[in-house]
């Protein structure tokens, strides 16, 4: 029986126009009325989530999720942290530097301050109006060494961001977990984060085991999670990579492809 199911967001749970679905809202409370955890899997912060953790009503004592690609697990009521892997504020200024010699744009989410940029982009201000929070415009090369910063984000249209990509050091990847999560971001993380590793910190956490696990996810960084879990399931509108090492592939996003899961799986 499976005991925990963990849900990426955008391009998973959200329809394209993202919003959660009337029958996977009701898939999900039926799935909580079982027992089951649902923990949301996501690459925003936890404030970005929120509005979809109380139409859920996810934010209960018991309830857990994991923000920024499992850089930050956390109880989502009471913020309590069962697992944070953070990179510095020295981590930032490298990047900076190298988004500088690259004429690509970038921003960045700080335990302390949440959204900071050198100037507000396009796209920076997109990620600041699809989690609900200011953007804290400021010299990057201010910034505490030892800060901790969540993850780093280069941003611009592909046109820019592709080139901007080619010329990365070989030492960024060395240093980092390097990841596209849409076409228009990349994503700089601590080595050791990625949802899998997320996951597997809460399944310890709360005694459940690998194999009483379900993850859905759509994306490249949905793949180590859906590796780990017992049942691994791609959406069919998730990338060709995630749909051959999944398990089991449901319908689209807009197709009410976790309710699917959810129905056929748990209740």
């Amino acid at each position: 029986m499976y005991k925990l199911i963990a849900l990426d967001m955008d391009g998973t749970l959200l329809t394209t126009d993202k919003k959660v679905s009337i029958k996977t809202q009701a898939a999900i409370k039926a799935a909580e009325a079982k027992g089951v955890k649902v923990v949301l899997a996501s690459g925003r912060p936890l404030i970005g989530l929120t509005k979809h953790l109380e139409e859920l009503d996810l934010m209960k004592d018991e309830d857990y999720v994991l923000s920024f690609n499992g850089g930050l697990v956390q109880n989502a009521k009471t913020k309590e942290i069962v697992s944070k892997l953070p990179l510095k504020g020295k981590d930032l200024k490298y990047l900076y530097e190298i988004s500088k010699k690259n004429n690509v744009n970038i921003h960045a989410f700080s335990a302390r301050e949440g959204l900071i940029a050198p100037k507000i982009s396009k796209y920076t201000e997109y990620e600041a109006e699809i989690n609900e929070i200011d953007i804290n415009v400021r010299d990057l090369n201010e910034i505490d060494d030892k800060e901790d910063i969540i993850k780093v984000m280069m941003i611009d249209p592909p046109e820019i961001l592709d080139p901007a990509i080619e010329k990365l050091p070989s030492e960024a990847y060395e240093k980092y977990n390097v990841f596209k999560s849409s076409p228009f971001f990349l994503e700089f993380t601590n080595k050791e984060v990625d949802k899998g590793l997320g996951l597997k910190k809460l399944a310890e956490y709360l005694g459940i085991k690998q194999e009483e696990i379900i993850a859905c996810g759509d994306a490249a960084n949905d793949l180590s999670m859906i590796k780990y879990a017992g049942l691994g399931v791609a959406m069919a509108n998730a990338t060709s990579d995630v749909k051959e090492i999944a398990d089991f592939i449901t319908t689209s996003n807009d197709e009410d492809g976790v309710a699917n899961v959810i129905e056929k799986f748990i209740l």
